[in-house]
């Protein structure tokens, strides 16, 4: 006599894959991706009206053509973005000494406009050796290393560490009143056309 094969019962296989995949779903983290950390301005409703004049000697301007060559201040620039940072670090803390450059740090814009065909590689390079500029001013403030400066940077309310918070007001010079001496005032204008 034969002997029947048994059969494996599939009526709860279903079950079951639901409740795999309801596993998964809740214990899965999916890790986020960072792109560029830039705080966007407000809605233009939010603004206060536009009648604030900006002297012509409180702008440092940076443009980044199509062919991703550089204007700095009007003038092509051939040298590396190390140079750029310490250009920008000079007019940033100028504090009116050079009565052509910037008169405050709270005045001193720097303004980046690129072209619509400029390269991404080439317009983050660039904004990195801006913001290179402003992290190295608010490490030296604070007394810190700029790699120590970018951590405690990274997680502005200071959640993870709360010590952080008082280098991080210091590298700024966070007033009573909440206004910083040295804001990262960068103003990226909106690419012009290929080639215009």
């Amino acid at each position: 006599m034969a002997r029947a094969t048994p059969e494996i019962p599939n009526a709860s296989m279903a079950d079951i894959a639901f409740l795999l995949l309801t596993f998964f779903l809740m214990t899965t983290t999916v890790a986020s991706d960072k792109g560029l950390l830039l705080f966007l301005p407000p809605p233009p409703e939010a603004l206060p009206p536009d009648d604030v004049e900006i002297q012509e000697k409180n702008l440092f301007k940076i443009q980044i053509n199509s062919s991703d060559k550089l204007l700095v201040e009007g003038n092509p620039w051939f040298s590396n973005n190390r140079e750029l940072t310490d250009q920008i670090k000079v007019f940033i803390m100028n504090n009116g000494q050079d009565p052509t450059s910037s008169d405050n740090p709270q005045k001193a814009i720097v303004s980046l406009k690129a072209d619509r065909g400029t390269s991404h590689k080439m317009f983050v390079s660039i904004l990195d050796a801006v913001q290179a500029a402003y992290h190295e001013i608010y490490a030296e403030r604070a007394g810190i290393s700029v790699r120590d400066w970018r951590e405690i940077s990274s997680d502005p309310d200071n959640s993870q560490k709360p010590e952080w918070r008082q280098l991080y007001d210091k590298g700024r010079g966070v007033r009573p009143d909440g206004s910083v001496e040295i804001p990262m005032a960068l103003s990226i204008a909106e690419p012009s056309k290929v080639g215009g």
